[in-house]
């Protein structure tokens, strides 16, 4: 009985020091005590490899989500603990660390993983286990199983594939004269094919002509031959659906090789992190792209700013993307959904957990949202912006949203589409 209460004393006035060191987090009475065991939340992320820019950054969120809710007395009266591997930003290591997340470590919820590639090989595993996650960001990764306990932060809406790419191609039909021909390149894994799917129903629908559709290698490291190969059929249009190493592969090739269309762009995930964006400074300029979340003034919510405010503080500490404007608040929403789930329900019941999330909406960091039976968010979120007057590979140009301003939809705009593609890169 004594070491129970020296463990419990121990990890309540653990979460005390943690709490002081949150500027704007109030304290909990010294008095409290745990009421049981930690709530272990597992997952896996990309905190080496192709996929650490970003990776680093959502955990990053996740660990101040853990942070928060431990200084308001945890969940349950129970502290959060959070227990994650590193999967090397390899989709083959997710089950593997998975299936130790739940047999070895016993953990009682989850999160994640991170990303398409590392989603679709996780959800049979659920399936067969009956259990729950918040996946924190994947294109479509439930569209073939339809299981009822997925959710995503993604703000796909009903229609995920093409929500890669909508905004994209009504930019370009709202131009005069419309442009006729599209080029459509992705990564031949999960992600890359569901944008390009999505993309293609997209572009038929809205009357172009697809003139180049293929797909690349996840090993591919020299694009010159794949962007000469596009331009050899004289597009109007590019669309391209590409992780963070072919982000930077493929914005270089075009380049290169002297791409000269109308519209430039895609589903780019590696031009939201701020040390890519500062790597290729102005070679971005007039690349039209995807965003799940950016905090344009309209897209600040309650805790918003304060979080981007202690992210960076954490960032500048570990060598971290600087500003965090995208992945460490979804990363956080995706936590804030799963603590609000076990605290209408009280219960770490997997079942109960899914049943509540598909009827409750959410209000989170990134704003509210709801989900439907696929997980999926019920209403559409996604953003399209434009890279503009890139000068030079300075930091300070990328704070705020002046080089990067919202094109669609409308109703969230903060600047104007510059085009063609020459145009906006002068």
């Amino acid at each position: 009985m004594f070491q129970a209460w020296r463990r419990r004393l121990i990890i309540g006035l653990s979460a005390i020091l943690i709490a002081a060191t949150l500027p704007g987090v109030p304290l909990a009475p010294v008095s409290r005590a745990w009421a049981a065991d930690p709530v272990k939340v597992g997952f896996s992320m990309n905190i080496t490899g192709g996929g650490a820019a970003v990776g680093k950054q959502i955990l990053a969120g996740i660990e101040l989500w853990r942070d928060d809710v431990n200084a308001r007395g945890g969940l349950l009266r129970r502290p959060i603990q959070l227990v994650y591997y590193d999967d090397q930003s390899n989709p083959a290591n997710v089950p593997g660390i998975y299936a130790k997340l739940l047999d070895v470590d016993k953990v009682d919820l989850l999160v994640g993983p991170y990303a398409t590639n590392f989603v679709a090989p996780v959800i049979p595993a659920l399936m067969q286990r009956g259990l729950t996650t918040v996946a924190i960001l994947a294109n479509a990764a439930n569209s073939e199983f339809h299981y009822d306990r997925y959710f995503v932060m993604s703000p796909n809406g009903p229609d995920p594939k093409k929500s890669y790419s909508t905004g994209f191609f009504e930019l370009a039909a709202a131009q005069s004269p419309k442009p006729k021909t599209v080029a459509l390149l992705g990564l031949d894994a999960e992600y890359g094919k569901n944008a390009v799917d999505g993309a293609r129903e997209n572009a038929q629908a809205m009357g172009f002509e697809v003139v180049y559709d293929r797909s690349y290698p996840p090993t591919t490291t020299d694009f010159a031959p794949v962007m000469r190969a596009v331009k050899a059929t004289n597009p109007d249009l590019v669309y391209a659906a590409a992780y963070p190493p072919d982000t930077v592969g493929i914005v270089r090739a075009a380049n290169e090789v002297g791409l000269d269309v109308k519209m430039f762009g895609g589903a780019f995930v590696g031009l939201l992190a701020t040390p890519i964006k500062t790597q290729l400074g102005p070679l971005m300029n007039g690349i039209v792209g995807y965003i799940p979340y950016l905090p344009a003034k309209s897209l600040i919510f309650p805790g918003t700013q304060e979080l981007l405010t202690r992210y960076q503080a954490v960032a500048a500490t570990q060598g971290i993307d600087p500003l965090g404007y995208t992945f460490p608040p979804i990363g956080y929403a995706a936590c804030e959904v799963l603590a609000q789930a076990v605290a209408e329900t009280k219960s770490l019941d997997h079942g109960k957990l899914a049943q509540y999330m598909h009827k409750a909406s959410f209000k989170t960091v990134i704003g509210e949202m709801s989900f439907g039976p696929d997980g999926e968010w019920t209403k559409p979120g996604e953003m399209f912006y434009q890279f503009q007057h890139v000068s030079g590979n300075g930091l300070d140009q990328f704070k705020g949203d002046a080089t990067q301003p919202l094109l669609w939809p409308a109703k969230l705009k903060t600047g104007e589409l510059i085009y063609p593609y020459a145009a906006a890169k002068k």
